[in-house]
């Protein structure tokens, strides 16, 4: 008798990449910034779940410019933004665009007191994004520059990149529109390669949904799209993961395929003089190693996630980038459940919430798409008629 594997639903994709994201995410973020020798020699090997603060109960002080409570499964800025970006889909129920992000994200930021995981307290969304999420409020809310070319001036990094998968799940199997549609969206916080970044990871994320994707064909979709230092480094990185299917050997191999990319320098807390400046030679470090993680970890989330974490340097962006692939490739059973209900419980947040809202907004979306399809092939073949 011959069996098939059933096809994922659009609604288990969804669930399983918002999910996977939040959590690659908080098993990132206590161990962000750090070397992989810093983090075996912290945590007395590789880390394996979820762990607690760095500097344990000091966290509030050992870094002043970072006060946060990393770890115990709290997530980070990465995911209060891509839920903030669920919220403006869940209001304008349609397409974005860099005036979306105006008109609702940036008012969502600094107007509304959500619950902060990181702060353990509710406080405004603004006041624990990173400066370069910060810089979307001053040149829009204060500067009042046009949306579309906001992001022009802002240090070059992953701030876009970061929170759009939800970009790619509204665009589920068609990677080319999630691809523009990021691009626009994220011209109101980055440019060059960091908003090129940010179309491709949206590409890659609407990639893993179609039926019958591979950690491959992700990497195949982004390579269509991408373009200049962003598409070199995906090459790059992607030929070295070929040769690994375990990430323990991978972790220097990617470092070194990537690092001719990357502006910020061997030292990730030093960045060099030439760091986050706009270039079309080069391309943040994050993405090319969450798609070189993936092709590791040949799409199981665990192994997956657990790779980007032990890479260290920017490992929760990379954690979240990657989780949110591979959760798309897998569906929500993917995600270990005890990981899922920890940082769910921890950050006090309902992870399944986010899916729900964007779900129903994928569905809506689509049925809008097909109505204006419709149109314009009618309009089409009256101009084309022969008569």
């Amino acid at each position: 008798m011959t069996t098939t594997l059933a096809t994922l639903t659009l609604d288990d994709r969804i669930t399983g990449s918002l999910i996977g994201a939040a959590v690659g995410d908080a098993l990132g973020g206590p161990v962000e910034g750090y070397t992989p020798e810093q983090i075996t020699e912290r945590h007395g090997g590789r880390v394996h779940g979820i762990v607690g603060p760095w500097n344990g109960d000091d966290w509030r002080t050992a870094r002043p410019i970072a006060p946060y409570h990393k770890g115990d499964g709290h997530v980070t800025d990465d995911t209060l933004m891509t839920h903030a970006l669920i919220r403006v889909y869940g209001t304008v129920r349609d397409h974005l665009d860099a005036y979306a992000v105006a008109d609702h994200l940036v008012p969502d930021l600094l107007s509304t007191p959500r619950w902060i995981p990181e702060l353990e307290a509710e406080a405004l969304p603004l006041q624990r994004i990173f400066l370069a999420e910060k810089w979307l409020v001053a040149r829009i809310h204060y500067g009042h520059h046009d949306p579309r070319e906001a992001g022009s001036g802002n240090i070059v990094n992953c701030g876009a990149a970061m929170y759009m998968a939800p970009v790619g799940l509204v665009n589920a199997a068609h990677p080319a529109a999630a691809y523009a549609e990021a691009l626009d969206i994220a011209g109101a916080h980055q440019s060059s390669y960091g908003r090129e970044a940010a179309g491709v990871f949206a590409a890659a994320v609407a990639a893993a949904c179609l039926p019958g994707a591979t950690p491959t064909s992700v990497v195949d979709a982004a390579l269509a799209l991408a373009k200049d230092g962003t598409r070199s480094a995906i090459e790059a990185v992607a030929e070295v993961a070929a040769q690994h299917t375990d990430f323990e050997s991978a972790l220097t191999p990617l470092r070194t395929a990537v690092a001719p990319f990357d502006t910020v320098g061997p030292d990730y807390r030093a960045p060099s003089l030439a760091a986050r400046r706009p270039s079309r030679l080069h391309s943040i470090e994050e993405l090319p190693v969450a798609l070189g993680m993936l092709l590791v970890g040949e799409g199981d989330y665990r192994r997956t996630v657990l790779g980007s974490v032990n890479y260290g340097r920017d490992c929760d962006s990379i954690a979240t980038m990657s989780g949110a692939i591979a959760g798309a490739l897998g569906g929500a059973a993917a995600v270990p459940r005890d990981w899922a209900k920890t940082v769910a419980e921890a950050s006090r947040l309902d992870l399944h919430a986010p899916a729900r809202e964007l779900t129903a907004v994928t569905r809506e979306v689509f049925a809008r798409d097909t109505q204006r399809r419709r149109a314009h092939e009618s309009a089409f073949a009256a101009l084309t008629d022969a008569r």
